[in-house]
């Protein structure tokens, strides 16, 4: 499966799902998917989850800066819920994050899942 197909599935099947980007910490984008239904009307990201990526991508590369100086190991996950909409990040190697954006009343615990699922199928491609 590619990159672009395994995020559509995370994004289809999450519940709120606002879409999803595979991503180094410097904001390039490898693969992005966005909604198979459309971009809702309130979604402030419209379907562009790279922005947010590159946004916060500087706050996780200080994250990373912090657990290497504590000795607490790599970062995996950091979860940002903001008013309009709930961001994860999940590392996938040193330098790739998978970010996914859900709507406030989207599925949190079915996203994180989904996530980690499919973290080998992303991992076998690269």
């Amino acid at each position: 499966m590619s990159f672009e197909e395994i995020l559509q599935s995370i994004v289809d099947d999450c519940g709120g799902g606002c879409g999803a980007a595979l991503m180094g910490l410097d904001g390039v984008a490898i693969a992005t998917a966005s909604p198979s239904v459309g971009i809702a009307a309130d979604d402030p990201l419209e379907g562009d989850v790279t922005n947010a990526g590159i946004e916060f991508g500087r706050i996780l590369v200080e994250m990373t800066k912090a657990s290497d100086s504590l000795g607490t190991g790599p970062l995996r996950e950091a979860v940002i819920s903001l008013a309009r909409v709930t961001l994860i990040f999940h590392g996938v190697d040193e330098e790739l994050i998978l970010a996914l954006a859900l709507r406030p009343d989207g599925n949190l615990g079915k996203a994180r899942y989904l996530i980690r699922r499919n973290l080998p199928g992303i991992r076998a491609e690269l």
